[in-house]
């Protein structure tokens, strides 16, 4: 249970008002407020394993967080998990997953170490590797920090006990995985660890392992995680339902002003900087009937101007708006979710399945004549596919329209 405001600093009830927001669970938010008491600047962790080369908006929840941390005076620390990233995170995994080569690590972790002063103050930025200890064990030194974790405890992770009781494998260096983050928050005498929800059991092994080493055990606050394009499964680049924070202008603006207008305001919870009650003061003027698409500029113009300035996303904004609005794209357009094979849809199978044709035979007549358009931009080719993670605008002549987004089988 938290402390009532009466009985907490303004001060402290000020950080903790900035800390609540979008944070899906703060474990023990008590501990928490204690430390804030002290006055000190509380050291701040999250942790990112390279296993891509690109951040995308997904990731950027957690590092909003860690700017409102910096903003409110305390020490961030980016963890790239260089050595974590060499054993795989099996989190929400039914399988074991392929560790990364050395080499795969490291050429992906150079590319966040740009990417991430997008959001971040770089002067109280500071970004470390876990392998400039977990480099420095022995093999002895390794044996002593498993015997701190029993098999049983670790059975209890979700998926781990599904694997464990279908007789599907889980590999010994699995168990390493939570076990070398916990220890990174030994390392770094953590006061917080942030993570998305997904990772709360490995969240929890660094407060038990703080505990063993004579520590304060950390503070825990989880933030939800971010659902990609098609508004269903989690932001993924493999998925193809991402928008990266690298992208260009146009591309990153197009892909927001195709989420469905509920998922706009998830975005708006989750990713914009604006105060709640400027979010909530939209949804109101949208609820009285304001079009959903002038907010939903408002969303994409706040997102691309934060990563490539505000000139561009002008610019981004005019382009649309030449591509679509001139076009007349209907306010009312239907919405339809697609099946498609890992191998994806054709054209003119997708055009069926969103009812703008009656059957792909007149999907492919349509093709031949120039008629159907992928998000404003006239497509002939009959192989052109839409995989699984694509949320699209599909246009057949000038009067047929659906916003698709395009789901696994």
């Amino acid at each position: 249970m938290g402390e009532t405001r009466s009985n907490v600093p303004e001060a402290v009830a000020r950080q903790m008002d900035v800390i609540r927001r979008g944070a899906d669970e703060i474990l023990v938010e008590a501990e928490l407020v204690e430390r804030l008491r002290t006055g000190r600047p509380l050291r701040v962790k999250a942790g990112f394993d390279p296993t891509a080369p690109d951040l995308h908006l997904g990731h950027t929840v957690l590092i909003n967080k860690m700017r409102q941390f910096q903003e409110l005076g305390h020490e961030v620390f980016f963890l790239i998990g260089d050595f974590t990233g060499m054993i795989g995170d099996p989190t929400g995994k039914n399988v074991t997953r392929k560790p990364l080569t050395r080499e795969e690590v490291l050429e992906n972790a150079a590319t966040y170490e740009h990417q991430i002063y997008k959001i971040l103050d770089a002067e109280r930025t500071t970004v470390v590797f876990n392998s400039q200890w977990m480099g420095e064990m022995n093999a002895a030194d390794l044996i002593h920090l498993a015997a701190k974790y029993t098999v049983a405890r670790m059975l209890e992770r979700d998926d781990f006990s599904k694997r464990y009781q279908s007789r599907q494998p889980i590999a010994i260096h699995e168990f390493l995985y939570p076990l070398v983050q916990g220890y990174d928050s030994v390392a770094l005498k953590a006061d917080v660890e942030l993570g998305g929800t997904d990772q709360k059991f490995n969240l929890l092994v660094g407060r038990e392992l703080q505990k063993q080493y004579g520590q304060p055990p950390q503070v825990i606050l989880t933030v939800p995680i971010l659902e990609g394009l098609d508004g269903v499964q989690k932001m993924s680049k493999s998925l193809g339902n991402y928008v990266g924070i690298d992208e260009p202008p146009g591309e990153m603006f197009g892909k927001l002003m195709s989420i469905s207008d509920d998922l706009m305001w998830r975005y708006f919870e989750l990713l914009s900087l604006r105060p709640l009650r400027e979010i909530e003061a939209l949804r109101r003027e949208v609820d009285e009937g304001r079009n959903p698409m002038e907010v939903k500029f408002e969303l994409a113009m706040e997102l691309v101007g934060r990563f490539h300035g505000q000139k561009a996303a002008r610019e981004a904004k005019e382009a649309f708006i030449a591509r679509f609005r001139r076009g007349a794209l209907p306010e009312d357009m239907p919405e339809a979710v697609l099946r498609a094979p890992s191998e994806g849809l054709s054209i003119a199978q997708a055009l069926k399945q969103a009812g703008l044709v009656p059957s792909t035979s007149e999907g492919l007549r349509m093709l031949r004549q120039g008629a159907v358009r992928i998000d404003g931009e006239r497509v002939h080719e009959r192989d052109t596919v839409l995989r699984p993670g694509a949320t699209v605008v599909l246009q057949v002549g000038k009067r047929r329209f659906a916003r698709v987004a395009v789901q696994p089988l």
